[in-house]
């Protein structure tokens, strides 16, 4: 499902304006994304976790050159859904 369909999904559910819809999804979006550039963790209740972690520096090889790259420490966005979401998909794909 594409960003275009959820908000065309929700306008219909909601009989609210497309136009309208697109700004509340966006404006959602950029919440979320500048918490997290921020260093916050975004919970939704009974969704799930938008969380930053860390990943450590390690060393890796590139191996068509045969050398040891170090990949410094670098934060990645990550997400952990819900118990309840986990749940619910479960049980709805049979």
């Amino acid at each position: 499902m594409t960003k275009a369909e959820i908000i065309a999904e929700i306008a219909n559910k909601t009989g609210l304006e497309k136009v309208d819809v697109q700004e509340t999804v966006e404006a959602f979006f950029k919440v979320v994304k500048n918490a997290m550039v921020g260093g916050e963790n975004v919970y939704v209740r009974g969704f799930g976790s938008f969380v930053v972690k860390k990943r450590a520096e390690k060393t890796a090889r590139n191996i068509s050159k045969n050398t040891a790259i170090i990949i410094p420490a670098h934060y990645v966005p990550t997400f952990k859904p819900a118990k309840t979401f986990v749940e619910k998909v479960k049980s709805g794909n049979k």
